[in-house]
């Protein structure tokens, strides 16, 4: 058993029923285990959905920093366990789903398995990744660059709006919405 922590940042998307609900218990289901530390939480942003079917409800995304003992595939079988618990179904690739989370980097670790590869390999070209990375860690690199001029460069970085807590259910208004 890893007793060292390794600091691993986890991005969290939802397009699918009570969204920012889902996202904030997802972060409390993934904390809860005590090889999980929580470090930082960023702001949640709504975004169109990026790859996959057309017409999907918009993303609520963020993004934590954890520090954890968990090895790395031990950490992507809790995060997949925390999906699963919020109903994750993976039907269609890059569909629809109540919840997603992404390891982006663990450590310094670099790999090519095809179960875990690290750092992930589209997250320098998300800005729904980088950019709330970006606001918590701004010193933050990826690939040796700052995510912050990364989530600048990424196409969906135009479509990037701050969540203001409204229109929170398969990204239509609800109740109390104006």
């Amino acid at each position: 058993m890893n007793t060292q922590y390794t600091r691993a940042v986890l991005a969290l998307g939802s397009n699918l029923g009570e969204r920012n609900d889902t996202l904030s218990e997802a972060v409390a289901d993934l904390v809860d285990r005590p090889e999980v530390r929580l470090l930082v939480v960023s702001p949640v942003v709504q975004t169109k959905a990026v790859g996959g079917p057309a017409g999907q409800p918009d993303f609520l995304n963020m993004v934590i920093s954890v520090e954890t003992t968990l090895e790395p595939l031990e950490l992507l079988r809790h995060c997949q366990a925390v999906e699963n618990k919020h109903h994750r179904v993976r039907e269609v690739h890059w569909g629809p789903r109540t919840l997603d989370v992404d390891i982006i980097v663990y450590g310094d670790l670099v790999s090519t398995d095809p179960a875990l590869t690290l750092p992930h390999p589209r997250a320098a070209e998300r800005a729904f990744v980088l950019y709330p990375w970006s606001l918590v860690e701004p010193a933050a690199t990826l690939n040796g660059q700052r995510v912050g001029e990364l989530a600048a460069k990424a196409a969906d970085y135009p479509d990037l709006t701050p969540f203001d807590g409204f229109g929170d259910f398969d990204g239509m208004p609800t109740a109390g919405a104006v």
